[in-house]
């Protein structure tokens, strides 16, 4: 599934440099506003302890893990809407996005220069919300009179108008539009509009290295994940023994990226499922509530078209047995039908015929 989460933010928030400790490979990380204009796009593993569980039971000839797509996207200046900066730009990059990561600056660092000229993580994010939320009052703007014309002739579309106002509504009121209630049918309904504040959204908070532990105010609701980008640009050149004895200094349990990672895979309504076999574990994306056909066509288009069946171990049955074979005589392997929803962490073995 080729499913994308932007990095977005202020400049010189720590974007690039994140973007480049997760990707671990160079990028662009500057010390001026628009070091990033094209898009930097990176496929980040997602770090999963069962995948290495399963390659020590079966020893394959190799390891795919899951991945995340995340694209390092120019920074947002205020007056994006109107084409400040690379406005334009922005927000065309991050419509094309799946969901968002924003990066806010709580370092202080005198070097690394604040486009606002001070470190304000409140105003920051007020900031970027207000930018995506007039983009999007914009797209209203546009849309809902074209809407109205279309519905003198289709009178299905009176609803799809009559939510749009109450969405321009509560966004005049200062709100991303994801943050409205509404029924997931109606979310369905606003999809074609592509409204930037629709998408879900993850807050980094980009801190001091010695405030990698301490708590954070929520923002915007949500929680922020606390990384030193700075740290993990340095981890991300460590070997694993090294990196161990860094993270044990700043009294971490697992690099920060790692966190991001799992947190952006949840995002996104993911889970995995995993084959497990000689030549390969790897570990599959498949969308939460997906059932086996669907994750079958994952592997290949094929696999849906003729799907028979499913032979199916949980992980923790593989995990607790050893194997597949053990599994089988225990009576834990599974046959599943069309009907039956992924769980995350199965082991799959997909019969089929074209």
């Amino acid at each position: 599934m080729a499913l994308s989460i932007g990095i977005v933010g202020l400049p010189n928030v720590g974007k690039s440099t994140l973007f480049t400790a997760l990707t671990r490979k160079t990028g662009v990380a500057a010390n001026y506003p628009f070091a990033t204009i094209e898009p930097n796009v990176g496929a980040v593993a997602v770090p999963d302890e069962r995948l290495a569980r399963l390659a020590e039971l079966v020893r394959p000839g190799r390891i795919v893990p899951a991945v995340v797509e995340f694209v390092d996207i120019a920074g947002l200046v205020a007056g994006a809407n109107e084409g400040e900066g690379l406005g334009n730009k922005f927000l065309a990059n991050i419509r094309e996005t799946d969901a968002i990561v924003e990066v806010v600056r709580y370092f202080t660092d005198a070097d690394v220069v604040h486009v606002e000229g001070r470190v304000d993580p409140a105003g920051d994010v007020e900031t970027i919300r207000t930018e995506l939320i007039l983009a999007d009052l914009g797209t209203l703007e546009k849309a809902l009179p074209r809407l109205e014309r279309e519905a003198k002739r289709d009178k299905t579309l009176d609803v799809k108008i009559a939510l749009g106002k109450r969405v321009q509504i509560w966004m005049d009121s200062g709100h991303r539009a994801a943050r409205m209630e509404m029924t997931p049918e109606e979310a369905e309904l606003l999809r074609d509009l592509h409204l930037l504040t629709m998408k879900p959204m993850l807050y980094v908070a980009n801190v001091d290295e010695g405030a990698v532990g301490r708590d954070l105010a929520p923002i915007d609701g949500v929680e922020p994940i606390r990384i030193c980008a700075k740290v993990e640009a340095d981890l991300a050149e460590l070997d694993p023994a090294e990196a161990r004895e860094y993270m044990d200094e700043l009294g971490l349990d697992e690099p920060g990226l790692d966190t991001l990672g799992r947190e952006a895979y949840r995002l996104l309504g993911l889970q995995s499922f995993f084959t497990a076999g000689e030549m390969e574990v790897r570990a599959w994306t498949v969308r939460i509530g997906a059932k086996a056909p669907e994750a079958a066509g994952v592997i290949h288009s094929d696999f849906e078209k003729g799907f028979i069946k499913a032979e199916t171990i949980s992980f923790a049955d593989y995990d607790a047995l050893g194997s597949e074979a053990a599994a089988k005589t225990a009576g834990r392997l599974r046959i599943e039908g069309k009907e039956y929803v992924v769980q995350d962490g199965d082991v799959m073995h997909f019969r089929f015929n074209v």
